[in-house]
């Protein structure tokens, strides 16, 4: 009986000890995986995860805005060729006129008096031209019969030549005299539109003065002139023929056309840009000379381009990159070229072919072989 208790009490030991090891090994096993999943969350968390970037063909071309300037298609200072006393002026500013239209009147006396001695001079040589022409003529009779010697027959001859050129100086200094006198008319040399008068009634006029105030500005506005400078990053991609578009502050939501019409074919040295010029019709007179315009050109594609998120560009030392991951998830910095910059896209015309993963906003730290997790959904190429 009592080996009986002892066998029962020994069993219920065995027993005991049996869930007491299990327990034990459960826990230690729980425990175990506990620490095996944190180390797997840590070393996940160990990998930067990034997005990926929207890689677009560069089917069509962006448009370049730049500044430009807004010049009369003609525009022509009116200067004084006479001297004298303005005796009156008869266009003001925003008056449109015709071709030869008088603008002003100047009282020039010095320039008639001058006229008439010039006249008088002119006749005074007529009349001895006339003399000099019968006297040679009768030394010339004269000495077909002997009566006078050779020598004073070509004295007499030589005196004609020498009056008639006379003559025909004193008829120049009249027209010359003629036609300064005629410039106390002033005219417009085109039709247009008075730009500026800065002549007043009774003012005195000195022709010939270099520093001198133009009377008067014309300017042909039917249409306009419109200067831009490219940079030269774009100037291949310029060309006659294009059309441009026109914007300017005074006229919020209207939009101008206007055609390029030449360029000058050369980049200044100094600016590093190319001078262009574009016209655009002004009927209605809405473009004014000197006017500021915002110029946007549109730029064909460049063919094989790819356009790419600014924010997945890499600054570094080593020129512009970007960051591309393979298949594994492993970093590959790659050089690149770029071309336009539009702001949130820039085109990379060599580089990269259109088929990689391009890493949106890179670490600043990433390197060549980095490991990283590519979260949300893959932009990847289009």
């Amino acid at each position: 009986m009592h080996d009986d208790q002892q066998h029962k009490l020994k069993t219920i030991g065995i027993r005991a000890a049996v869930v007491v090891l299990l327990i034990v090994a459960i826990g230690i096993g729980l425990r175990m995986k506990h620490a095996h999943d944190l180390a797997g969350q840590a070393q996940a968390n160990a990998v930067p995860m990034v997005a990926l970037a929207k890689i677009i063909p560069s089917t069509t071309g962006q448009k370049l805005v730049l500044p430009g300037s807004v010049e009369a298609y003609n525009s022509a200072p009116i200067y004084a060729r006479t001297g004298g006393y303005v005796r009156r002026w008869l266009v003001d500013i925003g008056d449109h006129v015709a071709a030869g239209q008088t603008l002003a009147e100047i009282d020039a006396p010095d320039v008639e008096q001058q006229l008439a001695q010039a006249r008088a001079d002119h006749q005074t040589a007529v009349a001895n031209l006339d003399l000099a022409r019968i006297t040679a003529r009768r030394w010339s009779e004269l000495l077909a019969h002997d009566a006078v010697s050779r020598q004073e027959a070509d004295e007499k001859s030589g005196d004609l030549s020498a009056k008639s050129a006379l003559a025909l100086a004193q008829q120049a200094n009249v027209n010359r005299l003629t036609v300064l006198k005629g410039f106390t008319r002033i005219t417009a040399p085109f039709a247009g539109m008075v730009t500026s008068r800065s002549t007043q009634i009774g003012a005195l006029i000195v022709a010939g003065n270099a520093s001198s105030t133009p009377l008067f500005t014309v300017a042909d506005v039917s249409r306009v002139r419109i200067y831009v400078r490219v940079p030269q990053a774009y100037v291949a991609r310029i060309h006659p023929g294009m059309t441009a578009t026109l914007t300017l502050p005074e006229y919020a939501g209207r939009a101008f056309t206007a055609q390029l019409v030449r360029t000058a074919g050369a980049v200044d040295a100094q600016s590093g840009t190319e001078l262009i010029e574009l016209q655009a019709d002004n009927r209605d007179g809405a473009l004014k000379p000197g006017a500021f315009a915002q110029v946007a050109l549109p730029l064909p594609a460049t063919q094989g381009a790819l356009q790419v998120p600014s924010s997945a560009l890499i600054f570094r030392s080593a020129g512009m990159q970007v960051a591309v991951l393979d298949a594994s998830g492993h970093v590959s910095l790659r050089s690149v070229k770029l071309g336009q910059d539009s702001g949130n896209l820039v085109e990379v015309v060599s580089g990269l072919s259109g088929n990689e993963r391009v890493i949106d906003t890179p670490p600043d730290a990433i390197a060549d072989g980095d490991l990283v997790r590519v979260v949300g959904r893959e932009g990847g190429s289009h």
